[in-house]
């Protein structure tokens, strides 16, 4: 059954910016990597689509991963859509799945620590976890349960798995769909009750890197 919001909530969300290991196609988890140029200029979009749709400074509960990457996004989107760069909070239940040994490796570089693992990690994402690091359904409990405890229409800034498998939640589908999602970033998706859209862009700023992790 998808996941659903209370009534009459509604909540934005967004991936972070580009950073420099997504530039490498690098996995990229609990890791600090800080965002490129173009990563700032996605945030900058995010913050102008919020605005677009909510007005300028906008009065809605803001709340990002504690880390840096996802932080930093919040800042400068918070910035462009008129709102003092501070003033958010943070929570861990949104964070980036946890991807152990293989944080800021390639993907063969990944793959080389243990063959074997990883073709059977790859083939199953909700029960195996990425070495050392969780599965797709240890983000998922932590990501239900912060749903749960919405109480306010929300902005979000999240990371590329952790909103894939969010956004696979709210459309309900099983873990290797949830895979096989895209990652935009410079985007913002909207949800009411399971229904996700992702809304126009206000400028160029979208990317579509292959999904890792």
């Amino acid at each position: 059954m998808p996941l659903e919001l209370a009534a009459g909530l509604t909540l934005y969300f967004s991936r972070h910016g580009e950073t420099q290991a997504n530039l490498a196609k690098r996995f990229s988890g609990k890791k600090n990597t800080p965002l490129t140029p173009r990563g700032r200029e996605q945030a900058h979009e995010i913050g102008l689509v919020l605005k677009r749709e909510l007005g300028a400074a906008p009065a809605i509960a803001m709340v990002a991963s504690p880390l840096q990457r996802a932080r930093t996004t919040m800042e400068i989107a918070r910035e462009a859509a008129g709102l003092p760069r501070e003033g958010f909070t943070t929570d861990p239940r949104i964070q980036e799945i946890d991807l152990g040994r293989w944080d800021q490796l390639t993907d063969d570089e990944a793959r080389a620590l243990d063959p074997a693992y990883y073709d059977r990690r790859m083939a199953d994402k909700w029960s195996v976890p990425a070495l050392g690091g969780e599965n797709y359904e240890q983000v998922a409990t932590r990501l239900i349960g912060w749903i749960a405890d919405l109480k306010t229409d929300s902005f979000a800034v999240s990371h590329g798995a952790a909103t894939r498998i969010l956004r696979g939640l709210f459309l309900g589908l099983d873990a290797a769909h949830m895979s096989a999602l895209d990652e935009p970033q410079g985007v913002v998706f909207r949800v009411q009750g399971s229904d996700v859209v992702q809304l126009p862009p206000a400028g160029p700023g979208l990317s579509n890197p292959v999904p890792m992790g």
